[in-house]
């Protein structure tokens, strides 16, 4: 298997270019042949890696001593760069070989990951997550000034005198900056919008839209950069999908790995019908998560909800179960005792329905909205109830709902305190272990219909419907892998060993 690019080929050995360093902004593309089972081997392992961070990232606050260990422990046990302990350095070729396998695998899941907005969103918020682990725990200091002069990354720093007089608001501003450090380490003053994750949290000193970051926080200026050049590189690689699809050894490779990663589809529905429309008033005070809790209550004071909140309650409705006829008659019944007669209803929103079911336009099997999705895309404005509570709210009128709600004052502080940190999947992971009464639960929290089956899972005495689901879903994913007639007589090995190879991943990807 050969990566080509327009850029000319490196006249240097590759070992002594590209893999001088245990981290690269993977500008360019490998140029040398590799096998189709080191193609598979090598990006089963990076998604597991990637699982691992998404995983560790919903569960411990990001750069926690847990996280921390836990990520380095993986990326030990898949081979893949890390900071390795004194007693425990190998050889070089051998360290060359692991950063060879994170430079080949990274650009084997651009392929798989640049098809949609979804996959490019969450194999660039998985890399980023990565490649701030290993500019903190990985490079040295002297490594990551290398770095940026490698990677051409120049920031403009402020001078000696600027430094002096702004000294007091430095140190008072940045929390890695003390009275000795601010005269021995650079001061980068960069426009405020490049360094968004510092502003957020008021870590950094503002003045006249620039902030000024001090060298032990510069990984948040180079991630922007990161984030950026991943963003464009996936765009470019989209427009050359054709060309990969026409090769009929990489296409089911490549269709299976985009899809076997991200999480459990929803949308497929092992129990369709069997949740009644009596019970869903029940169901969300109890194993509805806080954002669809939010909507039902929405819904049925004002019996309206907005497009964006009609999309993500709806498609939640559909994943726990409701049939197509049941959401017809759900949505109708609710609207009829607002504004909206039937014949309106019929003829203005019953089409967006059937729309989400695949019955109508496009006929797309709509896949209800992951926590990602819900926190990152189409916030709510004035009159909308969609989003997440824990992102979007006001913390004030957050915490009058969860008091509402009779969440413990204890507990409605530790949810907050987590929402401040901006780690509303952990908050709202919080909410479900206070809620059902459980501490340390055994799955990290990234998607609403999750919450919806562990908790019924938790209230029903432990049985395991996500293991259900889990496996109808394998079933239908291992068919389509399959792909066409010529693309099996192409690779027939090839695409069995790599269906083998995933299936023995769900134990994986449930326990980390």
């Amino acid at each position: 298997m050969q990566f080509s690019s327009r850029r000319k080929k490196l006249a240097t050995n590759p070992q002594t270019e590209l893999y001088t360093q245990p981290l690269q902004f993977y500008v360019q593309p490998p140029l040398e042949n590799i096998s189709l089972s080191e193609f598979e081997t090598f990006a089963v392992d990076r998604l597991k890696l990637l699982k691992t961070v998404e995983n560790l990232g919903v569960s411990y606050v990001k750069l926690s001593e847990n996280y921390l260990s836990k990520l380095e422990s993986e990326s030990k046990n898949l081979n893949f760069p890390y900071k390795p302990e004194s007693d425990d350095k190998k050889s070089g070729s051998t360290e060359c070989d692991k950063r060879r396998k994170d430079h080949i695998s990274h650009f084997i899941l651009r392929l798989a990951y640049c098809q949609t907005e979804d996959l490019r969103r969450w194999f660039i918020q998985q890399e980023v997550d990565l490649f701030r682990f290993r500019f903190n725990t990985v490079l040295l200091s002297k490594q990551k000034l290398e770095f940026l002069h490698k990677n051409e990354l120049h920031y403009n720093t402020i001078t000696t005198e600027e430094k002096a007089a702004l000294k007091d608001k430095l140190i008072n501003s940045s929390y890695a900056v003390s009275g000795i450090t601010v005269t021995d380490q650079d001061v980068y003053k960069v426009p405020f919008q490049d360094a968004l994750d510092l502003v957020r949290t008021r870590k950094v000193y503002l003045k006249a839209g620039y902030a000024y970051i001090p060298h032990q926080d510069i990984v948040t200026i180079v991630l922007n950069d990161f984030r950026t050049k991943l963003s464009k590189a996936l765009a470019l690689t989209a427009r050359s999908l054709p060309a990969v699809h026409s090769d009929e050894r990489l296409q089911p490779l490549l269709n299976h790995l985009s899809h076997a990663y991200v999480g459990q589809d929803y949308s497929i529905q092992k129990n369709v019908g069997k949740i009644s429309l009596e019970q869903i008033d029940s169901l969300s005070g109890k194993s509805f998560p806080l954002c669809m809790r939010q909507l039902h209550q929405a819904l049925r004071e004002n019996h309206h909800l907005r497009h964006g909140g009609r999309m993500q309650y709806g498609l939640f409705l559909k994943g726990i179960g409701l049939s197509l006829e049941q959401a017809l008659q759900f949505w109708r019944s609710e609207f009829i005792r607002g504004k909206v007669d039937a014949d309106k209803f019929d003829k203005a929103y019953a089409y967006s329905v059937r729309h989400m079911f695949g019955k109508e336009g496009k006929r797309t099997d709509y896949t209800p909205y992951s926590c990602m999705k819900v926190i990152l895309s189409n916030p709510p404005s004035q009159g909308d109830h969609h989003g997440c509570p824990f992102r979007h709210s006001d913390p004030d009128l957050l915490k009058q709902k969860l008091q509402v709600y009779k969440v413990s004052p204890s507990g409605i502080n530790q949810i907050l305190e987590l929402v401040k940190g901006m780690h509303y999947q952990l908050a709202c992971q919080k909410y479900f272990e206070l809620t059902h009464n459980i501490e340390d639960p055994s799955f990290s929290l990234n998607h609403p219909n999750q919450y919806f089956i562990e908790s019924q899972k938790v209230l029903g005495g432990g049985k395991d419907i996500k293991r259900e689901m889990d496996t109808s879903q394998r079933s239908q994913e291992n068919s389509a892998a399959k792909g066409s007639t010529a693309a099996r007589e192409a690779a027939p090995n090839s695409s069995q060993h790599l269906a083998e190879m995933t299936e023995d991943l769900e134990s994986f990807f449930q326990d980390a």
